[in-house]
C-alpha cells in the first residue's frame, strides 16, 4: 500500500514539473531530465511515504524559482555571479521548507544528490557524444 502512494505521488511530482515546462520547444528534453532527476533524487533519498507527501510539493515550488531565475538571467543577460548569487538565496530560502518536511540530515543528502545528478548527467552525455563519435565512418577523401 506504502509503494503504490509512493508511485502515485512520484507521478503527480513529475506531472507537476512536466506541466511547469517552458514552452521553448526543449519540453521533450527537459521534462525527460526531469523525471530521471526525481527518481535520481528519490532513490538517493529514500523518503517514507509522509515525507514523500510533504517534500515533492516544495520541490516543486523550488524547482520552479530555480526555472524561473535562470531564464531571466539568460533573458537579461545577467553575469554568472550574480545569478549564482539569485540561485543561492533560493537555496537558501527553501533550505527552511526542505527542513519542515524532512531531517536536516536528509535535506543535506538533497543538496548534495542535486549537485551529484548535474555531474552524472554531464559525464553521461560525454559517454553518449564519445561514443557517437567513436562509431562515426572515418573519412576517406578521393
Amino acid at each position: 500500500m506504502k509503494k503504490i502512494i509512493l508511485i502515485i505521488v512520484m507521478a503527480l511530482g513529475v506531472s507537476a514539473v512536466s506541466l511547469a515546462q517552458d514552452d521553448d520547444g526543449a519540453k521533450g528534453n527537459g521534462s525527460r531530465i526531469e523525471a530521471l532527476k526525481i527518481a535520481y533524487l528519490t532513490k538517493k533519498l529514500n523518503l517514507s511515504t509522509e515525507e514523500a507527501q510533504r517534500f515533492w510539493p516544495i520541490y516543486n515550488e523550488y524547482m520552479g524559482e530555480i526555472k524561473k531565475t535562470r531564464i531571466d538571467a539568460r533573458q537579461n543577460k545577467e553575469g554568472e555571479i550574480a545569478t549564482e548569487e539569485k540561485l543561492l538565496n533560493i537555496r537558501k530560502k527553501y533550505n527552511g521548507d526542505f527542513n519542515k518536511a524532512l531531517s536536516s540530515e536528509k535535506v543535506n543528502t538533497f543538496f548534495k544528490a542535486e549537485k551529484e545528478f548535474g555531474t552524472v548527467l554531464q559525464k553521461e552525455l560525454m559517454d553518449r557524444r564519445m561514443q557517437k563519435m567513436e562509431n562515426r565512418r572515418p573519412f576517406r577523401g578521393n
